[in-house]
């Protein structure tokens, strides 16, 4: 089995707080770690309709019966909360309840009400490649994606990722949201996958809909708040120049973003328009799970002007900004430091790194900065 980079904060967290909370998508691995982290709790998933009728018509009796337990899919049953919150302030000993669950807005939106002070919090997304040591084709990589039940089970993308989409549709989306057509919000994730790495646009998105944009916001909250896309938000620092202020989007998972936009081998990847967007997407992605498993929230932008001058991600450091430039290519080209030292140039003052990460295979050491493989994020990202 491939150990999770989390397990050692999800310990040293529950010697600590009463409540530890574990949230990502569906099918990234929370009941695993926690059931292989935390072997001697019992457990309970509220996904189980017995459990969940327990929990709701007798919270007091459920909770005594799992005195010291993990609770898995918690946000199902809302109203448990205040019970746990008055469960640990009578018996406040660490490590009491482990919480899981796959939907951020409805677990935060009660942890903010009854927990707030007396759980954790950690994210858990599907595997980076520094947890599986992979070093495969890239192109596999992002075709297949990183949900742990692929690779442990070794099924084929187009085997799993209809099957995960029909799920996450029919069971989170109407917890969430009483969406009563289905068939458009689908439409709507698979148009936001033809948008992965671009500037966020709710006027285009809604009106190749057909829907408002207000909907088109709210659907968007949606796969945000169950970890299928995230939103990367521009720097703030503007050193004189008119910044663009629009979020871009992303998918965490790759796969996932393939499978939506139809494509189904390594082959057609290749030669597929959106590459270079998937690669940057995984990049990210992978940038922003090093923060995660280390408990940490991201700290990660991007930076463009009104000029069109960009960097793809932008990483703080205590000291010190990290520029990175993203390239799919395995040729190192010299105007891939175009970017970087424009940015140099204008941000003098701050202490900036320039990184590029890039499809091939070897790293360089230049003058201008470092190249990176992909091979080597997990070195670089520790």
């Amino acid at each position: 089995m491939i150990s999770r980079a989390l397990e050692n904060k999800l310990r040293q967290l529950a010697e600590k707080f009463p409540v530890v909370t574990l949230n990502g998508p569906r099918q990234s691995g929370k009941t695993t770690l926690v059931k292989t982290v935390f072997p001697d709790k019992s457990y309970v998933s509220l996904e189980d309709i017995d459990n969940r009728l327990f929990a709701q018509n007798d919270p007091r009796g459920f909770l005594k019966t799992y005195r010291n337990a993990i609770i898995d899919e918690a946000q199902k049953v809302p109203e448990l909360f205040s019970y746990i919150q008055t469960a640990v302030d009578n018996d406040d000993v660490p490590g009491k309840y482990i919480l899981t669950g796959s939907n951020n807005f409805l677990l935060f939106e009660k942890i903010a009400q009854s927990l707030a002070g007396r759980t954790a919090i950690l994210k858990l997304l599907p595997f980076s490649i520094a947890e599986t040591g992979e070093k495969s084709s890239l192109d596999k990589i992002i075709f297949r994606g990183m949900y742990p039940r692929i690779l442990k089970d070794d099924i084929a993308p187009q085997d799993f990722y209809p099957g995960y989409v029909q799920t996450y549709i029919e069971r989170d989306v109407r917890l969430i949201k009483n969406i009563h057509d289905l068939g458009l919000f689908q439409l709507f994730v698979k148009m936001c996958a033809g948008r992965t790495g671009q500037l966020l646009n709710i006027s285009s998105l809604s009106n190749e809909c057909g829907i408002s944009q207000t909907t088109a916001k709210s659907w968007l909250s949606i796969l945000e708040q169950s970890y299928i896309v995230f939103l990367l938000q521009p720097h703030y620092r503007n050193f004189n120049k008119r910044l663009v202020k629009t979020p871009k989007l992303y998918f965490y998972d790759t796969g996932l973003a393939s499978y939506l936009l139809n494509i189904q081998s390594e082959d057609q990847l290749r030669t597929h328009y959106a590459r270079g967007a998937l690669f940057e997407s995984f990049i990210i992605s992978e940038i922003i799970k090093s923060h995660f498993n280390n408990g940490r929230e991201h700290n990660c932008y991007f930076w463009r002007d009104k000029n069109g001058n960009e960097i793809d991600c932008i990483v703080e450091k205590s000291d010190h900004l990290l520029s990175v430039e993203i390239k799919s290519g395995q040729t190192v080209a010299n105007d891939w430091y175009k970017n970087l030292n424009y940015f140099s140039s204008i941000s003098q003052g701050v202490s900036n790194e320039n990184l590029i990460i890039y499809g091939g295979d070897n790293d360089q050491l230049r003058t201008a900065g470092k190249i990176i493989s992909w091979k080597n994020l997990p070195a670089t990202f520790k």
